[in-house]
């Protein structure tokens, strides 16, 4: 009898447990989602990232071709964070001698959160 009434309140609170969960994951996959979206709108500013005018880029319009395409970022980039240093002007990050491509952060064009979102987007191109 003891036995049975163990299970029963072990699968409650299993059950519970997963109620409480479920929306956490929901919410985190939203706010992910919705840093995405955010970084897409950055970078296709012409105020801000403008990576339209150098780069073609999925769903972009007019897009440049003085750069190159932004596909396959996880592949070409597979550290995250060289990626944010590229975009950011970090010296270490300039392998490519008379790049036209601006320090978006070192200039203050970009803020660091907004380089964050535009990487996030970026990375799932």
């Amino acid at each position: 009898m003891m036995n049975s009434k163990m299970k029963q309140l072990l699968t409650a609170l299993a059950l519970s447990t997963a109620v409480l969960t479920v929306p956490a994951t929901v919410q985190a996959a939203e706010k992910a989602a919705s840093a995405i979206d955010e970084g897409k709108k950055l970078a296709f500013s012409r105020s801000k990232g403008n990576c339209l005018a150098c780069h073609m880029v999925a769903d972009g319009a007019m897009p440049g071709n003085i750069g190159p395409a932004i596909i396959a970022m996880k592949l070409r980039f597979p550290d995250k964070q060289k990626l944010f240093d590229k975009v950011w002007g970090t010296p270490e990050s300039q392998t490519v001698p008379n790049s036209m491509m601006p320090p978006f952060g070192q200039n203050g064009i970009l803020t660091d959160s907004e380089i964050h979102k535009i990487v996030d987007y970026i990375y799932t191109l």
